[in-house]
């Protein structure tokens, strides 16, 4: 048996959140080569590289895969993870029938919010696996701390997800920083107090305010700027080895002049046009987005409709209801292989 010693570099599981406004989006920009699932616009206003708006849970989840085979970034950010688990939601109400995800059914479906956004960090880790590192960004929200003995209760942050989705969250991450304003209490000259300060600051240790924890031995308290923490996360990463010493190369004899090959002079070839998939608006949004990735025309979805077995062979598009459109977007996997194996055959 193998045995090793000493710290292993390898891509990092960030968890960012932080109170509204303090710029986690800005800030997640700043990790090395980033691509961002951005499901509520943040990126607008920045020059990155960022998928297509997940506008349906498979759509999110196809693009994590793409993310982890084509690798077209080092960093993949998803900002942020309470939207996307509103994405999650609601896919569930789809697939199962719910009107919400309530405590209805003795909390069955809190329980599989859990395990769906646990498919999902099971995803991420896949990502993580192959070499590039995952961002997840939240909100932040304050929620009543009850503890038993003689502290009471108290106001704490937490990220703004459902009881049974944040603690697995905390648990995958690496990393957890909190973002917040830093304000002083003073004393003016009438003796009422009031708050001053404003800095934007992150903390990276647990406190009993707001959850925090770090790998990468920073201070506990740290301007908001992503240069406090890049050091520490380039030897989290790469064990530093991006500076390695450059070996002097033996110089080379020049090369003779090139003389213009064959295919330089061959006639620049036609380029082809992707074909152009026309989605009716009667289809949701984000069924049509699913649609058009795949490249699954109209004639197809009904075709997996009637094969199916949901609804009558001469069922026109307009009389299938949404209920149907928003099951098979939650099961789209299913749908996309019946379509290969019984109607593209």
């Amino acid at each position: 048996m193998n045995i090793t010693s000493g710290k292993i570099p390898k891509a990092q599981k960030v968890v960012l959140y932080g109170v509204e406004g303090i710029g986690k989006t800005t800030f997640a920009s700043q990790f090395p080569d980033p691509v961002f699932i951005d499901t509520e616009n943040s990126t607008d206003y920045l020059d990155v590289k960022r998928y297509d708006k997940p506008t349906s849970w498979q759509m999110l989840l196809n693009e994590v895969q793409d993310m982890k085979l084509n690798r077209p970034g080092k960093t993949l950010v998803i900002d942020t993870t309470d939207w996307a688990e509103d994405l999650c939601k609601k896919a569930l109400c789809a697939q199962h029938n719910w009107k919400a995800i309530d405590s209805s059914d003795y909390g069955v479906r809190y329980v599989a919010l859990g395990t769906e956004m646990g498919n999902l960090l099971d995803k991420l880790s896949e990502v993580i696996d192959a070499g590039i590192n995952v961002v997840i960004t939240a909100h932040a929200w304050l929620r009543k701390k009850e503890e038993p003995d003689e502290v009471g209760s108290y106001d704490r942050y937490e990220l703004k997800l459902e009881k049974k989705t944040a603690p697995i969250v905390k648990e995958w991450a690496d990393t957890i920083l909190f973002a917040n304003y830093k304000t002083y209490v003073v004393e003016t000259k009438n003796k009422s107090k009031k708050g001053q300060g404003g800095a934007r600051t992150m903390y990276t240790t647990h406190r009993p305010t707001w959850d925090a924890k770090n790998r990468w031995n920073l201070a506990d308290e740290l301007p908001f700027e992503y240069k406090q923490i890049a050091a520490a996360f380039d030897q989290a990463f790469t064990g530093g080895t991006q500076q390695s010493v450059q070996t002097q190369q033996p110089e080379q004899p020049p090369l003779p002049p090139e003389t213009p090959t064959q295919s330089a002079q061959q006639p620049p070839e036609e380029t082809q046009t992707a074909q152009v998939i026309e989605i009716d608006n009667v289809i949701p949004q984000g069924l049509a987005d699913l649609m058009k990735i795949q490249s699954v025309t109209e004639d197809e979805l009904m075709q997996i409709i009637y094969q199916g077995g949901f609804m009558p062979q001469d069922t026109p598009l307009e009389n299938v209801p949404q209920s149907l459109f928003e099951y098979i977007t939650s099961n789209w996997d299913a749908a996309l292989n019946l379509l290969n194996n019984k109607v593209r055959n």
